[in-house]
């Protein structure tokens, strides 16, 4: 098996509305190895989500090649791509998308229950996800009983339950503010650190940018740079503090 998990080659999309053509990715290649925490970066309509969607299958591109632990993601259909997502993907959204019925451990049990995981088993391991995540002592609250970054490492529990090759996150940290950013970006690194779990990060912030080991930069469709973080200033951290989050 090769040590890249994400391996891209010439993929384009284009989105075309009436006569309208926006070319949202111009050739992209691109290499992510097992364990690595790779921050996508660059100003707002470069690319960067419609990126992470079609590296993460979620949306079809026009040419070019994704490999995904080694398997060419652009040869599955679509039941094939949905089972390999649930099984072998976990997703972060800036939205949270937690279903306000449901408490912290019914939500981040449900994926595993969509896949055929028995009740029992599926709430033995929603529980010992919420553990992972500090948050034992909520499992029975709904989101709308817990603070923004609670419902964030809620979310992060649902997307590690089935213990995932690739960690996808879109600005994870969008609707937080900094205490909770900050809480959330030391919940990723240790994850990453601890597990040696792979993360591909959607993000404005230049926080979570800092605490990756690359940054990958997009400008127009195209990937302008990629290397590691740039040393932090004198006096400034280079990555968010790792504190229990609160």
């Amino acid at each position: 098996m090769s040590d890249m998990i994400i391996v891209a080659n010439e993929v384009q999309k284009t989105f075309r509305t009436g006569t309208v053509e926006v070319h949202a990715l111009r050739g992209i290649d691109l290499e992510v190895a097992r364990g690595e925490m790779v921050a996508i970066m660059g100003p707002s309509g470069c690319g960067k989500t419609t990126l992470l969607n079609c590296l993460s299958g979620l949306d079809e591109f026009d040419e070019g090649e994704v490999f995904i632990e080694d398997a060419n993601i652009r040869k599955m259909n679509d039941r094939k791509r949905t089972t390999y997502r649930a099984e072998r993907m976990g997703f972060v959204f800036q939205t949270f998308n937690l279903l306000p019925v449901l408490t912290a451990v019914e939500n981040v049990e449900l994926p595993l229950l969509v896949s055929g995981v028995r009740p029992g088993e599926a709430r033995k391991r929603a529980l010992a996800a919420l553990a992972d995540v500090s948050l034992s002592d909520r499992v029975q609250h709904r989101p709308a009983e817990l603070s923004g970054g609670q419902r964030q490492r809620v979310t992060i529990a649902r997307a590690l339950v089935n213990q995932p090759a690739i960690v996808w996150a879109d600005e994870p940290t969008g609707n937080l503010d900094s205490k909770a950013s900050a809480d959330v970006l030391a919940l990723m690194r240790t994850l990453n650190r601890e597990r040696k779990q792979t993360l591909v990060i959607v993000t404005h912030d230049p926080l979570i940018g800092a605490a990756c080991d690359r940054i990958v930069r997009m400008e127009d469709g195209r990937i302008v740079a990629d290397g590691q973080p740039e040393p932090a200033a004198p006096g400034e951290p280079s990555v968010a503090p790792e504190v229990a989050p609160a």
